[in-house]
């Protein structure tokens, strides 16, 4: 997987998101918001989605490496 530059406010959205859902209170609203910014950030970056998605997941939920 290529190295992808995660900006703070996707961090920042992905941290709530595994917040709400560690809590088993996960919003439609917060996942969309989650989801449209992947996209978006991907779209800018000229990198896949997924590979936006996941980076940025493994950044939030496994900081330690």
């Amino acid at each position: 997987m290529a190295d992808i530059d995660i900006p703070e406010s996707l961090i920042a959205l992905e941290s709530a998101a595994w917040a709400e859902q560690q809590a088993g209170a996960l919003t439609v609203e917060t996942a969309a918001a989650v989801q449209q910014a992947y996209t978006e950030h991907a779209k800018a970056a000229k990198a896949s989605r997924y590979e936006v998605e996941q980076a940025t997941k493994r950044i939030v939920r496994h900081p330690e490496g």
